[in-house]
């Protein structure tokens, strides 16, 4: 039995960081449903195993019907924001010199956009772990006035009407501006990690 619930943890480990990584996002809400209708459906089988055990009830099955529902909180409660705030601060720190990197090659304009649609956007090659969620894209923005660059990674790409988040770097002072106000208007979900980067969540 406590194997079982060591795999479960496992794959439900695996689930959080393939959603927030990999996962496109038009297949986010799929897996999310998915996963959370397992977790219920196991959680509800580890219940009914409480509840016809009575006094012979052996401590490994409440330790299984506790880590179950605390697995379908976590996914359930605002969409894995839990996991995935975590996982967030160790991707900035991981691949914080790799996205620096990055920066200073698009400044220096070895860098540009490269796909078919041409909007902005640049296609990174696939590395491990990637820097840019959702397809490994990044967003670059050019002001045509002053030639200051602003440059997205995303942390996540969000489907249908949801809002995307970033990892930003900007040296335009306009863009600094609007990510300033949006700090101020909604400092839970915007703030500034250090000079020139910005955490920030926005509808495109």
């Amino acid at each position: 039995m406590i194997k079982k619930i060591l795999v479960l943890v496992v794959l439900w480990i695996v689930f959080v960081f393939a959603d927030y990584l990999y996962l496109p996002y038009f297949v986010k809400p799929l897996s999310w449903i998915l996963v959370c209708v397992t977790l219920v459906i196991l959680l509800v089988k580890q219940i009914i195993k409480v509840i016809k055990e009575g006094k012979n009830l052996q401590p490994y099955r409440l330790l299984n019907l506790f880590i179950t529902a605390m697995l379908l909180f976590l996914t359930v409660y605002n969409f894995n924001k839990i996991p995935h705030s975590i996982i967030e601060k160790l991707d900035w720190s991981i691949s914080y010199n790799k996205r620096q990197k990055i920066v200073k090659e698009v400044l220096a304009g070895k860098l540009k956009p490269n796909t078919e649609m041409n909007y902005g956007i640049y296609r990174l090659p696939f590395d491990f772990p990637v820097i840019s969620n959702g397809g490994n894209d990044i967003w670059i923005d050019e002001n045509k006035n002053n030639s200051m660059k602003t440059i997205k990674f995303w942390i996540s790409r969000g489907f249908f009407d949801s809002p995307q988040t970033y990892f930003i770097f900007t040296n335009d002072t306009k863009s600094k501006k609007y990510y300033e106000e949006k700090i101020k208007t909604k400092p839970e979900y915007n703030w500034k990690i250090e000079e020139n980067w910005y955490r920030i969540m926005e509808r495109d």
